[in-house]
């Protein structure tokens, strides 16, 4: 249709419109006020098009809603314009009984009704031949579009610009290298102003080799669009992505826009909470600092629960700020956000039960005052020296030089002994049992033991060492030789040499050790005479003190 043509349909289509304003039609149309009070609902329409062109625009009727009367006739109007047998000029205008048809033939199009008419503000008719002359230069442009001729001809220009991207690309990245090189050379200095260095050279050099990629890419990027954009539009097939390549990048910025914009108040808010919650938590801790440092003294509370406090009052304080901005989060009224938010939940409640128990008892732990840092316990069979108390696990280090990682839910579990806790004040007491004949004076025997304690350094004088019988067994007395200590480093190597003691002054004494076992009374004693004690290869020289670093 020429420019001419269209402008005398225009022309008439507004005369039309001026003649439906009459009293008449608007009182047969619904009021603007009716359709603003919800009395009348606007109608539903929907697009009839054709090789890109839109054909018509029509109304959906009773039990007929418009897509699917529009997509009916999208549909014949296909299989009109693939029936290269049938002229597009053949489709000629019949009346019938709801209306003016459109038909191919023996074929009916689609059938234009006094509503189709009055959506548009045209005369039926009119209407009709409209619909009728664009549908014949859709036909006709349609097939011209998917002829062989015009494709084959189509994917020539398409071969012609798939070889100039080609060339564009090749020597573009090879420019990008040269320029990547030569940039860095003349920017590897540094970057100062009044001789303070702002950027290092090196750094400035990365700067430069990534503006320069940056730039590289962006070309490539709008050189490949352009590609794109032409190719699809070469095609009847592709045309329509081809029009719309743009938006497909534009839109989603667009959204992602308008959605920032929208849920800056929001934003704003969760900015403010945060930075009042921010502080909030410092003026918190710094409290709790010094109540740990003695600056601040609160009854009844150890100084070393601050920190631990502090953790458990920054959670319950970022519990109530997440609840707080919860609702101001973009999207979280949204069906996607609660049923991902309730996953979420879900799977933290099933694989978090034995994180929360071990949680739970590191605090309980903590106020428990079950042990410090530094002190030697038993946990079962994990004897050692905490070396560091967590949230969730202990560390301690065997005599042995072992780390052993113990679940703070396992410790909360079992039976806890604390070797330090007070051997600070009081002092740990040291045993050990020996067993020795009813002939033996049990007053010699105590007083060779309180002899070997004296002996061993590292027990503490006082409170002083001081001897116990356990037990009169059947063949022998057991006595257990008790003394203090009041550092739990080194208890291994202080049982050694007590135990050597031991052994050196009952053989000085000729007495024998009679444990663990009695069966008869030897012909010899079982006493090492003074001129054995260094037979072979031990030497007469006093042994160099020992250091044991965890025992």
């Amino acid at each position: 249709m020429s420019f001419e043509l269209r402008a005398c349909a225009a022309l008439l289509a507004g005369l039309f419109l001026f003649a439906a304003d009459t009293p008449m039609a608007r009182a047969a149309e619904p009021s603007e006020a009716q359709e603003l009070h919800g009395e009348v609902e606007p109608p539903a329409t929907a697009t009839v098009e054709l090789a890109g062109r839109v054909i018509l625009r029509v109304r959906g009727v009773a039990g007929y809603p418009a897509p699917e009367r529009a997509a009916a006739v999208n549909k014949r109007l296909h299989e009109f314009a693939e029936n290269r047998a049938v002229a597009p000029e053949s489709v000629e205008l019949v009346e019938v009984p709801r209306g003016t048809a459109l038909q191919a033939g023996t074929v009916m199009l689609v059938t234009i009704t006094d509503a189709d008419a009055a959506l548009e503000g045209l005369p039926r008719a009119q209407l009709a031949g409209l619909a009728r002359n664009l549908l014949v230069e859709a036909v006709t442009k349609w097939r011209a579009e998917r002829a062989p001729a015009y494709l084959l001809r189509q994917a020539a220009w398409l071969a012609g610009a798939t070889v100039l991207l080609v060339l564009a690309l090749w020597p573009l990245a090879r420019l990008r290298r040269w320029a990547a090189e030569r940039f860095a050379e003349r920017s590897a200095a540094a970057v100062r102003l009044r001789k303070v260095e702002f950027l290092q050279a090196e750094s400035a050099r990365q700067l430069v080799q990534a503006l320069v990629r940056l730039a590289f890419w962006l070309l490539v990027f709008a050189i490949i669009y352009y590609y794109l954009q032409y190719a699809l539009r070469l095609f009847p097939w592709t045309r329509p992505l081809g029009e719309r390549l743009l938006e497909l990048f534009v839109d989603p910025l667009r959204t992602l826009g308008l959605g920032a914009v929208e849920s800056l108040p929001s934003l704003l808010f969760l900015l403010v909470l945060a930075i009042v919650t921010r502080y909030l938590l410092g003026m918190i801790h710094a409290f709790f600092v010094a109540v740990e440092q003695g600056r601040i003294k609160l009854s009844d509370f150890d100084s070393e629960w601050a920190m631990t406090t502090y953790k458990l009052v920054r959670v319950f304080v970022l519990a109530f700020a997440l609840v707080v901005a919860y609702p101001y989060i973009p999207g979280s009224d949204s069906a996607a956000f609660k049923g991902v938010s309730v996953l979420l939940g879900v799977l933290i409640s099933i694989g978090s039960s034995s994180m929360i128990s071990s949680i739970v008892a590191g605090y309980t732990m903590t106020y428990r005052r079950t042990f410090r840092n530094g002190d030697r316990i038993r946990v079962g069979d994990v004897y050692g020296d905490v070396v560091d108390s967590r949230l969730m696990v202990t560390t301690v280090r065997t005599p042995k030089n072992e780390l052993v990682i113990v679940p703070n839910s396992e410790i909360l579990a079992k039976s806890v002994v604390n070797y330090t806790a007070l051997a600070r004040e009081r002092g740990l007491i040291l045993h050990t049992t020996v067993g020795i004949g009813y002939e033996t004076p049990w007053r010699q025997v105590e007083a060779m033991l309180l002899m070997a304690a004296e002996r061993t350094p590292g027990l503490a004088p006082e409170p002083a060492p001081f001897v116990l019988q356990t037990s009169l067994g059947d063949f022998a007395v057991n006595y257990q030789l008790n003394a203090y200590v009041h550092q739990t480093k080194g208890l291994n190597r202080l049982y050694s040499e007590l135990h050597k003691n031991i052994q050196d002054v009952f053989n000085e004494y000729g007495v024998q050790i009679m444990t663990p076992a009695y069966v008869a009374d030897p012909t010899p004693p079982k006493v090492v005479p003074p001129e054995s004690w260094y037979l072979a290869p031990a030497a007469p020289r006093p042994e160099p003190a020992r250091t044991e670093p965890g025992a």
